[in-house]
């Protein structure tokens, strides 16, 4: 459940806010969604505030649509993906390392890790123009991102149509998982796949005759 602007933004105040209202929530998965949403913000709101074309992806994002719309059909994901332009690369990494984080590229993935943490709470890098493997069906779209709220606070996500093309391309087991949570919860217009190239509704055809 992803507060409204009004509601409280740290983990302690939303638990207050929602006993109040006589609200059930599930403390493990809003606990790792406050963590997850305090890495976004320690690096969004410094790139936002530097003007650096930016928005977040994979299954954080997903997360934020799905909210919208179903909340039952929300996944909790491990880590924070951001995409960004290549061009930008070193001064995201500067920005990054004011804002406490360390940059790291490991078996060919650029991530940004916050203070002395792991990669448990990375923020993964990827590149708008280019494909994340060989294999990857198109390069990931250009940054045009839509506003989504949470904890009180805009961030810059990718479009649905767009993540849906990502997730299409990408084709690893997780991404047909995604898709079928983007199918049952609705996000899957009759517009938004008559926009697909060819090859990715026959993949969102497979993906439904293998639900």
């Amino acid at each position: 459940m992803l507060p409204q602007a009004h509601a409280a933004t740290t983990f302690e105040q939303f638990l207050d806010f929602n006993i109040r209202k006589g609200t059930v929530v599930n403390l493990m998965f809003e606990h790792r969604l406050f963590g997850l949403v305090d890495i976004l913000r320690k690096i969004a709101v410094p790139l936002s505030l530097q003007d650096v074309p930016h928005e977040l992806v994979g299954g954080l994002a997903l997360l934020l649509h799905v909210e919208e719309k179903d909340p039952a059909q929300s996944m909790l994901t491990r880590d924070v993906d951001l995409m960004i332009r290549r061009p930008d690369l070193s001064q995201v990494i500067e920005i990054a390392v004011n804002a406490g984080f360390r940059f790291r590229h490991a078996a060919g993935v650029d991530m940004l890790l916050f203070g002395e943490s792991g990669t448990a709470n990375a923020v993964h890098l990827l590149f708008s123009g280019e494909k994340v493997r060989p294999a990857q069906a198109a390069p990931n779209p250009d940054i045009a991102p839509v506003r989504k709220l949470v904890h009180g606070e805009a961030f810059a996500v990718i479009p649905l149509p767009d993540l849906l093309r990502m997730k299409l391309s990408s084709w690893r087991l997780k991404d047909q998982v995604h898709v079928q949570v983007m199918d049952a919860t609705g996000l899957i217009t009759a517009e938004i796949q008559a926009s697909l190239p060819p090859e990715l509704q026959q993949r969102l055809q497979y993906v439904r005759e293998t639900e």
